[in-house]
């Protein structure tokens, strides 16, 4: 895949055509003669190829006048690969809209954040989408009241605010031109499913681009589960967030064609991002074709992803509290690692009150833990130096961890920290930060599998056999430690 590919004609109609579900999210088809925009696979009889435009997302489809199917429902596909693989400004924008950045900030914000001028990301982000920060938060607030609307009895007004509209006029006005129907009349063709679940959950579906294999994804987060704010029940991995406006509870369940997602948050206007931290964290936006693909070109590795293709990289809601637990774990086991942590969130996190029991506390804040007695943590006293300096640099706003990070000058800064090698670094870089290429030569389950395979096991001679997998090396990661029986390679009964 490349950049701009709603410009390669050809490409996007034979997608259209084959209805390959694999291209939803990377562009979207406008039908003149209708008014209409749809996702590829969209399942009815495709449109003349003269009657077709091809955009680059669902806000340049609103610019442009065109509506969302109500079939095949464009604005639910999986988000663009192409916003996790790449760290330009395009991208690092793109994420942070998807992290309500625009609609908490504005424009200004957007431009603070990245250091750009308002104005050079407007031209960039036109250019390559067809639509500027504003269209784009737009389409996505959007998204978010037709998912209040259809799942939840709450009242218009309040879905108006939650969904992050200025008023209920802009609401009202906005859903009838991308919809083409009254939020009442959305609501009224919603059918009504049974009641029940969790008082004040919302139940939503998170798409991803198959294939995915869960094992990895939910087996890594369920073995190194912090107790108290993470944990497996019922074949869900549930986990408290700590999100711009409040708090919330979210619970995910792998199935065959898309994760069950319940979220209970104390402030609605949260869940957009609440939703854009579960997909991440999951890595839902990823294309594993063009991942596996480029893998299974290496003879050695070729088995292992044709025994399990689709391997996501487990990631983190939270950067900073990934970096914590980062260092927590340095050169000791799981299970110890879960304890530190636990013991952490325990006396220094927020409480919360799960309505199904099992989850306790927030994960300390930043600012919590710099106000921690350093002699009060039972570590070793070289990596309580490590932990302190990160704290108090990420408390002080000199290193900053998040969705819009440039991955090589943040993991230049990690390494300049005391305590911080190469392996803690790349770690950081391949779960928090969100590199697909970040690659870890020295980790010992990496070496020993790479021993196992007939790959070198040298660090150096490793890196240089791994060139040929970039931009994938964290997904090649994956399979490696695959190859082990640890508890993180397997989905938990």
């Amino acid at each position: 895949m490349q950049k701009g590919m709603h410009t390669d004609t050809e490409r996007c109609l034979r997608a259209v055509q084959a209805k390959d579900a694999r291209f939803d999210g990377w562009f979207f088809t406008a039908v003149l003669t209708t008014g209409i925009y749809c996702r590829p696979s969209c399942p009815v009889v495709p449109p003349k190829p003269e009657n077709m435009v091809f955009h680059p997302s669902a806000a340049a489809c609103q610019q442009a006048g065109f509506r969302a199917c109500k079939r095949c429902r464009p604005d639910t596909s999986p988000g663009s690969p192409e916003w996790n693989r790449r760290a330009d400004l395009v991208a690092r924008a793109m994420r942070l809209i998807a992290d309500g950045v625009v609609d908490r900030e504005g424009v200004p914000g957007l431009a603070a954040r990245l250091g750009y001028s308002a104005r050079q990301i407007e031209r960039q982000l036109l250019a390559e989408l067809g639509a500027g920060p504003l269209a784009l938060a737009r389409a996505q607030r959007a998204q978010t009241a037709r998912l209040l609307i259809e799942t939840t009895a709450l009242p218009m007004a309040e879905i108006a605010f939650a969904a992050g509209f200025s008023s209920i006029r802009t609401f009202n006005d906005t859903v009838r031109e991308v919809y083409a129907l009254t939020p009442s009349d959305l609501r009224a063709r919603t059918p009504r499913g049974p009641a029940g679940g969790t008082p004040g959950a919302l139940s939503l579906r998170l798409p991803f681009r198959a294939p995915l294999n869960p094992d990895n994804l939910f087996g890594h987060l369920a073995a190194t589960a912090v107790p108290g704010v993470e944990e497996w029940r019922d074949g869900a991995y549930r986990r408290t967030l700590r999100l711009p406006y409040g708090h919330g509870i979210a619970a995910l369940t792998p199935r065959p064609d898309h994760i069950a997602c319940r979220l209970t948050l104390s402030d609605l206007r949260d869940l957009p991002v609440a939703i854009s931290r579960c997909r991440r964290m999951l890595d839902l936006d990823a294309d594993p074709v063009a991942v596996d693909d480029q893998l299974r070109a290496d003879p050695l590795l070729a088995p292992l992803v044709d025994k399990a293709p689709g391997r996501r990289v487990p990631r983190t809601v939270d950067e900073a509290e990934f970096a914590v637990r980062a260092v927590l774990g340095q050169q000791v086991s799981t299970a110890a690692a879960r304890t530190h942590a636990a013991r952490l969130a325990t006396v220094h996190g927020e409480p919360v009150d799960d309505p199904e029991g099992g989850l306790t506390h927030l994960f300390p804040s930043v600012d919590a833990l710099a106000s921690v007695d350093p002699e009060s943590l039972a570590m070793p006293r070289t990596r309580r130096t490590t932990l302190t300096t990160l704290v108090g640099q990420l408390a002080d706003g000199s290193l900053h961890l998040g969705v819009e990070s440039d991955w090589p000058r943040t993991r230049a800064q990690l390494l300049s920290l005391p305590g911080f090698g190469p392996w803690t670094a790349d770690v950081i870089a391949m779960r928090a930060l969100g590199d697909p290429d970040a690659f870890l030569p020295t980790d010992l389950g990496i070496r020993r599998a790479a021993g196992e395979l007939g790959l070198p096991s040298t660090p150096a001679a490793l890196t240089a056999r791994a060139a040929a997998w970039r931009p994938w090396r964290a997904y090649a990661v994956q399979y490696l430690w695959a190859t082990d029986g640890h508890p993180i390679n397997f989905l938990p009964v």
